[in-house]
């Protein structure tokens, strides 16, 4: 694994996604996130919901249910040349 590679998951398609540590640094600045690394982790490999973009094909958000926070945790990658990269990852209310 890369210096800079926090993770690495295969989500539920069998694609390799990697969440970098500037990009978990800029999760972090969304509220609720902190030591969620598990929950971004099970919601690509067991997502309720899988939405890819209309408007930007490699553009996918992944989405799971939490009850204890009554809410989804959304999780956007991004695949370029065939590899996926986490580009960031909230709690939302809806799937959008």
């Amino acid at each position: 694994m890369q210096a800079n590679i926090l993770l690495e998951i295969i989500d539920k398609t069998g694609r390799k996604i990697n969440l970098r540590k500037d990009r978990w640094a800029h999760i972090l600045n969304h509220p609720g996130m902190a030591n969620q690394q598990e929950r971004i982790k099970e919601t690509l490999e067991k997502p309720y919901k899988i939405i890819k973009l209309k408007d930007d094909e490699s553009t996918t958000f992944y989405f799971r249910y939490y009850k204890d926070f009554k809410q989804y945790l959304l999780v956007m990658v991004k695949y370029l040349n065939g590899k996926g990269f986490i580009i960031t990852s909230f709690y939302t209310d809806k799937i959008k």
